[in-house]
């Protein structure tokens, strides 16, 4: 990557209007960090100690699991790190890789959502072909071409915006090293870049949602074809909490990088909701509503209650 910059590290301001918060946030923050971590460890150990959740919708769950303990681990340290007295400096290249990893884990859950989306429709429209539809190899490949594609995105997201020169105001208005912050920074005319980033963040997610769209429209009408009452609600609640996650994670990216006039304070508020209570409901939304993955954890905590018993 060309680097034609002056400025060798960044001031990181934080969150706006929160000058005298800084250790009640610290406390709020380090708690949903902690909460996101523990929940996302257990969906792991439930479904990996039984044998039972061995199947494709546990194994996307599972790295769904896996992208949602790394995607707030992207920028929470750092800004725990200030909001505790230490410093808001962060370095040229630690800011390219925030940026990056930030994407990379951001797009790879779009496009895991659009797989899980898949998944369900296969399993709700072809019941009797599903085991042979989405065999392990097939699993397998859906799994690393959602990493793949992630990497693509990101790759050419944080290209376009450190390939920009940085030569003289190095004070990120925000809490972390995003797109629409560092082109602020640019000595540089960024508008026909702000244009295609516009254009690349805001159509790989609406791609991603019509798939998804299209995918539950026909599980709708498969369905509503079911003549029985609890096959239909059983069918709803499979369903439902992807849908509840599918809207948490989709909607703070239109409120963030499709809104014409950007609101600095609104940015930052939505962007920590996505980046550290989002990751911590999913393990709520996909485990009080499945019985089996319920079961799977009540296991898992008897069975750590006799370890430290011992």
């Amino acid at each position: 990557m060309r680097n034609a910059s002056l400025v060798t590290e960044f001031i990181l301001l934080g969150i706006l209007h929160t000058e005298d918060l800084e250790t009640m946030l610290f406390v709020l923050f380090l708690s949903f960090y902690i909460l996101t971590l523990m929940g996302n460890l257990l969906i792991l150990l439930a479904i990996v100690s039984s044998a039972r959740l061995h199947t494709p919708m546990y194994f996307f769950l599972c790295k769904l699991s896996v992208c949602d303990i790394f995607f707030p681990s992207v920028s929470s340290p750092k800004m725990l790190f200030y909001l505790s007295g230490n410093s808001r400096a962060i370095s040229y290249s630690g800011c390219v890789s925030q940026l990056f990893f930030y994407h990379f884990l951001g797009c790879t859950e779009f496009f895991l959502y659009t797989v899980m989306a898949y998944d369900r429709f296969v399993a709700i429209c072809y019941p009797l072909r599903y085991t042979i539809i989405m065999s392990h190899r097939v699993c397998a490949i859906l799994a690393m071409g959602t990493s793949f594609f992630g990497c693509i995105q990101a790759i050419f997201l944080t290209t376009f915006t450190f390939q920009l020169p940085y030569c003289g105001p190095n004070e990120v208005d925000y809490y972390f090293c995003d797109i629409p912050v560092m082109l602020k920074l640019a000595c540089a005319d960024t508008s026909a870049l702000e244009m295609v980033g516009f254009i690349s963040v805001g159509l790989m997610p609406l791609s991603c949602f019509l798939v998804i769209l299209t995918s539950y429209s026909c599980i709708v009408y498969s369905i509503l074809q079911i003549r029985s009452t609890e096959g239909q609600r059983r069918a709803f609640s499979t369903c439902s909490a992807h849908l509840t996650a599918i809207l948490l994670s989709f909607m703070p990216v239109v409120l963030i990088y499709l809104q014409p006039t950007p609101n600095p304070w609104l940015n930052a508020t939505v962007q920590v909701l996505n980046n550290l209570v989002t990751p911590m409901l999913n393990p709520l939304i996909y485990s009080l509503r499945n019985k089996e993955v319920k079961y799977s954890l009540r296991k898992v905590l008897e069975e750590m209650a006799l370890i430290h018993e011992k």
